[in-house]
């Protein structure tokens, strides 16, 4: 492969938590980073530093994924500059409590923006100006809830869900499309591990994940060219009990 063909990964949301981690993985893996963020200024060059101390190429990409429309030409931007982009790994999402008569406008197109309507157009995009390689979508294993006080999350999440199954069977034999969906594995912003731990402690494996678990669900899908449509719930079995 030439220096201009290296494989490549784009991650939306890569500059910290499960976003990084996934970044330094395909990174130590051989893969250049094209890794977007928004406000995590510092923590994006942080693991730029880290991605290039690895020996890969690693190119920041600022944009806000709840007002830009012009997603696809995004992609068309990043291509240019991997040429050999064949991994998009949806990752960038937003987690605001409000229920449902809690639910203002704003705050409902927000999470849709974000969380579904940035991975739709960055997968049409990838469609397009790629032609071949993988999608995977991070979503959450409350999608098999059905009460929440997270409705406008929990509602663009299993959105993307399905999403995930029709761009399988869209985009299908050239792309596969995936999807990992994450139970107690960090905790959300604002708490602690103790909290952690007690939402761990209540699944059925009865402890909480670590991020090397969504890792090696990651390497899973990227590895295993015969799987597309698939939700991996690594969430210690959480998902089981969620409608009891």
């Amino acid at each position: 492969m030439s220096n201009d063909m290296k494989k490549s990964a784009l991650i939306t949301g890569g500059a910290k938590r499960i976003g990084r981690a996934i970044a330094i993985y395909l990174a130590e893996n051989g893969y250049d980073i094209a890794l977007h963020y928004n406000t995590s200024e510092k923590e994006a060059q942080s693991a730029k530093k880290e991605i290039i101390s690895l020996g890969r190429k690693c190119n920041l990409y600022k944009l806000n994924l709840h007002n830009n429309r012009d997603l696809t030409s995004f992609i068309k931007k990043v291509k240019m500059s991997f040429p050999g982009l064949s991994i998009l790994i949806n990752n960038a999402s937003i987690f605001e409590e409000g229920r449902f008569l809690e639910t203002d406008l704003s705050l409902l197109n927000k999470h849709f923006n974000i969380n579904f309507k940035a991975p739709f157009l960055l997968s049409q995009g990838f469609a397009r100006y790629c032609k071949k390689g993988q999608i995977i979508n991070l979503l959450d294993t409350n999608i098999k809830r059905t009460k929440t006080k997270y409705l406008a999350y929990n509602l663009s999440k299993k959105l993307l869900f399905e999403f995930t199954k029709m761009a399988a069977l869209e985009l299908a034999p050239n792309i596969r499309v995936n999807a990992i969906a994450p139970g107690p594995i960090l905790p959300p912003p604002g708490k602690d591990i103790k909290y952690l731990q007690e939402k761990g402690g209540v699944v059925p494996l009865q402890r909480n994940g670590e991020i090397k678990n969504i890792i090696q669900g990651v390497n899973f899908l990227i590895e295993n060219d015969y799987v597309t449509g698939q939700c991996i719930f690594i969430d210690g079995g959480k998902h089981l009990l969620q409608n009891q």
